[in-house]
């Protein structure tokens, strides 16, 4: 799937958060032993990035509106070449 520039840039706020928390559940689960800290952690990070790619909130809406004005100005003056 495409990604536009707007959801390459939220793709990656959302990693800069989800990828510590990740790290920090494996450490936890694997070096330290603490199965339910773990856990936690990594279904928290699971769910910051299923949740950035599968629910659209208010925020989203004037990007995604930016989104196909720019493609479809894009989209005209490929056309017509």
């Amino acid at each position: 799937m495409a990604r536009s520039l707007f959801g390459l840039v939220g793709l990656g706020a959302t990693l800069m958060f989800a990828l510590p928390a990740a790290m920090l559940g494996l450490e936890f689960l694997f070096v330290q032993g603490r199965p339910y800290a773990g856990t936690l952690l990594l279904v928290a990070a699971a769910l910051m990035i299923l949740f950035e790619e599968h629910v659209t909130t208010p925020g989203d809406l004037p990007t995604m509106v930016a989104d196909r004005l720019l493609g479809r100005a894009a989209g005209d003056s490929e056309d017509e070449e």
